[in-house]
């Protein structure tokens, strides 16, 4: 169970971003993405998401992966719970209900619960996105700027589930301008 970057290379819009990245991650790795803006943090995200074509060099990833982006991908007219108990019956794995609890708990979501997602905050909303992620069954969670518009009660939240996930087993890649305590991480200077 890894995800493996070997030589990999990323050209956008005709511009060289980066090349020559390799790492692996195993079970309970994470690995911080860091670097100026425009650099190529979020294409390597999307790379090794499998949404992005390296240019060159190859990417394996051997498990399912979740994907948190700026965007929350969620239905905005229906209700938080609704909205990610929708992303949680696509996964494989079994009792998306209690996937979807444990995850709105952890990001203390529970008041919002029946509220539209259209109406959340912007940082209700980023805590919902990562709760989103959480309530997958994704061994690899592949985050983007994962603490963007969160206070610093949630930032606590963000990082204690990354660490409860990877306690278990699961990997994560992170691309951040925020400090994150991820110990153990690798850095990735892009």
């Amino acid at each position: 169970m890894t995800l493996a970057f070997r030589d990999v290379a990323c050209v956008r819009g005709g511009r060289l971003l980066f090349s020559g990245v390799s790492f692996d991650l195993g079970p309970g790795d994470a690995a911080i993405v860091t670097g100026p803006n425009g650099i190529g943090k979020s294409s390597l995200i999307r790379i090794a998401a499998g949404l992005l074509a390296p240019f060159d060099g190859a990417v394996t990833c051997e498990v399912d992966r979740a994907l948190l982006t700026e965007a929350s991908a969620l239905d905005t007219d229906r209700s938080l719970v609704a909205a990610l108990r929708f992303w949680a019956g696509l996964d494989r794995a079994p009792d998306p209900d209690t996937r979807v609890a444990r995850a709105v708990e952890a990001l203390d979501l529970e008041a919002l619960a029946g509220i539209p997602v259209r109406l959340l905050s912007t940082g209700q909303r980023r805590r919902a996105s990562i709760a989103r992620v959480a309530a997958s069954a994704a061994s690899v969670w592949l985050l983007d700027e994962p603490a963007n518009g969160l206070d610093l009660a949630s930032v606590a939240r963000l990082e204690a589930l990354i660490a409860t996930h990877r306690a278990a087993g699961g990997m994560a890649l992170v691309a951040t301008h925020l400090p994150l305590a991820l110990p153990g991480a690798r850095e990735i200077a892009l």
